[in-house]
């Protein structure tokens, strides 16, 4: 009898689990899934969002301008050059932040919530407030302390400091969140096998390399696919900081020497009014940022066996 009530309210709890589950699946069609499928269609035109204008069939015609383009190439080398300087300063200060804050240390839920903190400003604002640090704090604070280099030095105008700064605000913003990462994955450790390494006179650098490291790799995982993605994905810091600046050559061509590829699409689709060029050149952002996340992802879950 109880085997045929639990049949009975089967078709009922489907019902309600589909119920609950409608309306996130349904947004996610609308905002997500139609404007891709609508995007890949876009980037065989030459659609330009003027209303009126017969949308026609244009093949790869932007695909191969894309090719030629050696603004997007730049954008490109430059994006993976931030990523992977992103990724290793965000991650190790993320790391050894989350060691502070998880050890026996007075006040550390206010060290947590002041680390968090950060990642709660939105990027456009948080660009603006680095930019008034960058180009008058700084300097201020250089006449200050008698450092003429830092007085008379502009960081944004120099592209290689330019890019350092990119580093500092970035990680600045969501060191705190990656943070809690490593924070959960620290805290699931047993605290019986730490005290017994203790016991067993394992300091806390064996302890660190050999049993915390091993431990939390899974987190690793996470937190570099985030952090991945993120750098990749980069606009609102890199738009409001530097806006791509400063100028400079490459390969004969003068261009925005730190403007990363999601900013370079905006101007494509944008500044340049090229809407279905700039769709070209998101489709292929997305096929590229998705191999190498997969690629990301399986390494690290390599690590994870090995560890």
């Amino acid at each position: 009898m109880i085997k045929a009530k639990i049949l009975s309210d089967k078709p009922r709890n489907s019902l309600l689990f589909f119920l609950f589950l409608f309306p996130s699946v349904f947004a996610f069609i609308m905002v997500i899934i139609i404007p891709f499928l609508m995007g890949i269609y876009y980037s065989f035109t030459n659609w330009n969002a003027i209303t009126g204008t017969a949308v026609e069939w244009a093949g790869l015609k932007n695909y191969l301008a894309v090719k030629s383009d050696i603004t997007f190439l730049h954008s490109f080398l430059v994006t993976v050059a931030y990523a992977l300087m992103n990724i290793t300063v965000l991650n190790v200060c993320a790391f050894f932040m989350a060691l502070l804050v998880t050890n026996n240390l007075r006040l550390k839920g206010l060290y947590r919530a002041g680390f968090f903190l950060p990642n709660l400003i939105g990027g456009i604002i948080l660009g603006y407030i680095w930019q008034f640090i960058f180009n008058n704090a700084l300097p201020s604070f250089g006449g200050m302390i008698g450092f003429s280099w830092l007085k008379e030095h502009q960081f944004l105008a120099d592209r290689y400091l330019a890019l350092l700064g990119i580093v500092i605000v970035g990680t600045w913003q969501y060191a705190g969140y990656i943070m809690m990462i490593y924070v959960a994955a620290i805290q699931g450790i047993p605290d019986s096998l730490l005290e017994a390494a203790e016991i067993d006179g394992v300091n806390y650098r064996q302890r660190l390399r050999h049993i915390v490291f091993p431990l939390v790799a899974p987190a690793f995982t996470v937190s570099m696919f985030l952090t991945l993605v993120n750098s990749f994905k980069q606009f609102d810091v890199n738009y409001a900081l530097t806006a791509g600046g400063p100028s400079g050559m490459f390969m004969g061509k003068a261009l925005m020497t730190n403007e990363f590829l999601a900013l370079n699409i905006f101007q494509t689709a944008f500044a340049y009014r090229q809407l279905a060029q700039g769709q070209a050149k998101a489709i292929i952002f997305f096929v590229v940022l998705a191999a190498i996340s997969l690629i990301q992802v399986r390494a690290n879950k390599k690590k994870e066996i090995e560890m």
